[in-house]
This record gives structure tokens, sequence and C-alpha cells, in this order.
């Protein structure tokens, strides 16, 4: 198509084979949009164009991915919010006739099989490395490895006595992705050849695909050491779910290589030492507060040296 329409909070550029879908920054611009900066979707990648009437005068045009296409939607699972929602495009109401042309210009380029679910992605997944700061720890990934780091004042003791924690992407099955904008919110990753269950005492997830595997039960993830969970201002959407978009692409993308599915303690593995000295500042913060004792300071800071 070669054309370009600019709407409220997003520009869509329209090339031979995708859209080029372009993010305004603003103070009104969703978080999660200025997070993404910009995102291209194949043309494959959709399975149809809506143009439905909006609020205030204002028309919006959608397209609808396939099931499948999209890591981010994908972890998502039907949990974003129509105002997060990336394939929107709010326009005025006065380029309605405009949207109908390029509604009409998408749906003559709509793949045989746009109905269909994809075998694979096909819209690109946010890049590595990445991190954000959880209630009960700080998670980070590398494009390799996924990485826990409890916080003293978060993480329960179940996830103290298991120590920090790495997960290769070969030794997972997918993710679980609980919006933080809702009670309990949490990302837990699901190992290879396991599915996403109830928990123990607990409701049954919204998981994201990625296993498929009889449920088992588990525990609360508060008490899964292969989980982190969201608080007010903890883990908010544009940090985390980029995140599990991300880590869930690249479980996707190494499914087929044969792995074990221990997760590997992070003991064994040097740390970087802003890390180090940033966990020995929030100790000593613990210790002047008088949360940790003399000893336990002593001996928690010769600890995190010795990592080094």
């Amino acid at each position: 198509m070669g054309d370009v329409l600019a709407g409220i909070q997003a520009t869509w550029e329209f090339d031979a084979d995708s859209v080029l879908i372009r993010f305004e920054r603003g103070i009104r611009t969703p978080r999660l949009f200025l997070s993404l900066r910009e995102r291209r979707v194949p043309y494959a990648a959709l399975s149809s164009v809506t143009l439905t009437p909006g609020k205030r005068g204002t028309v919006v045009l959608r397209a609808v991915p396939r099931p499948g296409a999209d890591p981010l939607l994908e972890a998502a699972a039907g949990q974003l919010k129509e105002s997060n929602d990336p394939y929107r495009l709010v326009l005025p109401g006065d380029q309605e006739t405009l949207a109908e042309y390029y509604a009409e210009e998408l749906r003559a380029v709509l793949d045989p099989e746009a109905s269909l679910p994809t075998e694979r992605f096909l819209v690109t997944a946010p890049e590595a490395p990445m991190q954000f700061k959880a209630y009960d720890g700080r998670a980070g990934f590398d494009g390799a490895l996924v990485s826990f780091r409890w916080f003293w004042t978060g993480a329960s003791s179940a996830k103290w006595k298991a120590g920090d924690q790495t997960f290769p992407v070969a030794d997972l099955g997918g993710i679980e992705w609980r919006s933080p904008e809702g009670l309990e919110g949490y990302l837990r990753l699901v190992p290879r050849g396991a599915a996403a269950g109830p928990e123990a005492g607990g409701p049954a997830p919204a998981p994201a695909p990625g296993a498929g595997q009889p449920p088992v039960e588990r525990v609360q993830p508060d008490q899964d050491p292969a989980s982190v969970v969201f608080g007010l201002g903890y883990g908010p959407v544009h940090e985390s779910l980029p995140f599990a978009a991300a880590v869930l692409e690249s479980v996707r993308r190494t499914q087929s290589v044969p792995v074990a599915t221990a997760p590997v303690p992070v003991g064994g593995a040097r740390r970087d030492p802003a890390d180090i000295a940033e966990r020995i500042r929030h100790l000593g913060d613990l210790h002047q507060a008088g949360l940790v004792t003399d000893a336990e300071y002593t001996a928690k800071k010769a600890e995190l040296l010795a990592e080094l």
C-alpha cells in the first residue's frame, strides 16, 4: 500500500507485506505502548479487520490477530484492557471514510488461511535483555536464562530457603501471566512437560499457552520459587507483559531441543557487580532499620561479596 494513517496515540504505516505500528509519545499514551514503541505486523498474522464507532465522536480501526500469531497477546491470555490493545487505531470521526478504505485494503491482503491459528509466532516479541521489579524479587531475562533474585522485604521464607533462581529457557514449557491490574497478579514459569493448573488452596489461573500436558496442582505463587508476585507499583503491565512475551517466544523457539527440567540456583554463576552493590545497600538499609541483626548482616554481606 505504501500509505500512512495517523490516529490518536499511534500511526500505521502500510508496506507491501506488513503494517508498521508506531506508538506516539505523550502523557495520555498508555505506558504499554510507550514501552513497545513500535511493532511490525505481517498481514499473514491477521485474521480480520473491523471498523466500529468509538467514544466521543471517534471511530476505531482494529486489526484482529490470528490465534498464536503474537506472543504478547498469547502471554496476556485475554487480560488486556481495551485501552491497552496495540491493534486498535482510534481516529477522529471525520476520518471514517478514510478508515473504511484502509479496512477494505487490509481485508484484500489477508492470508487465505487467516481464520486458522498459526503454527508459530509471526509478530516479533520484545527484545531481551530486560528486567522488572516484582513485589518479592527482581526478574531478569537475557534471552537464554530467566533469573529471579529475591528481596528481603517481600520474598516468602520458602523462596529464601530455595535461594535465588535461574531457569534456562530450554527447560521451560511456557509461562503464566496474571495481570498486576487484578488481584494476586504474578508471573510463573512452567517447567517443560508440565502445564498450567490449579494452585493448592487457590483458584485456577488464567494461563498463557506454552505447555500441553495434563494440569498439575501446585503451590501458591508467593511460595513457588518459579514465580514472582506483583503488588501495587511492582510488576506493572508495561514492564511485566513484554517480559513474559519475550520469555514465551524464546520457549517456543527452543522447545524442540532435548533438555533437563530442574531449575538451577544462581549461586554458581558470576553476578553483575552493580547488582551485588545494590543488594548490599538494601541489606544495609534493613540493618539500620533494625530488621536484620548484626550477625545476619555480616554473614549475608560476606555471602554477597563472595559471589563477585
